[in-house]
């Protein structure tokens, strides 16, 4: 798994590539959302787009962030989750949980509210 960070001004957006499935890059997003949290960047939109495969551990990472996030007043919303990533959402129930968008835009623009 890779990720890049691109900075708007209503959220920070993190583009997930690959396959999310644990090792250290999970230690490295959990800092990440740590550090952004700490600088008050509290609005996070998680882009899906170029994942290929998420395994339990790339779930728990995923709510890991989402608790994280929300504890500190923040919001943590998907966006650009493929049809193999948005079903496993919906089998594991956690389609309940996080905020899915179509697009990064909207996702964006649903934090303003």
């Amino acid at each position: 798994m890779k990720f890049k960070v691109k900075e708007h001004y209503e959220a920070v957006v993190i583009e997930l590539k690959g396959n999310v499935m644990g090792g250290p890059e999970t230690q490295e997003f959990h800092d990440l959302i740590k550090k952004l949290l700490s600088e008050g960047k509290k609005n996070i939109v998680v882009d899906l787009g170029g994942v290929k495969f998420m395994n339990s551990t790339g779930l728990g990472m995923l709510i890991g962030a989402f608790t994280s996030v929300k504890n500190a007043g923040g919001r943590f919303v998907l966006a650009n989750a493929t049809e193999k990533i948005e079903s496993l959402l919906v089998i594991t129930k956690l389609i309940t949980i996080f905020e899915n968008y179509d697009s990064v835009e909207k996702a964006i623009e649903s934090l303003k509210k």
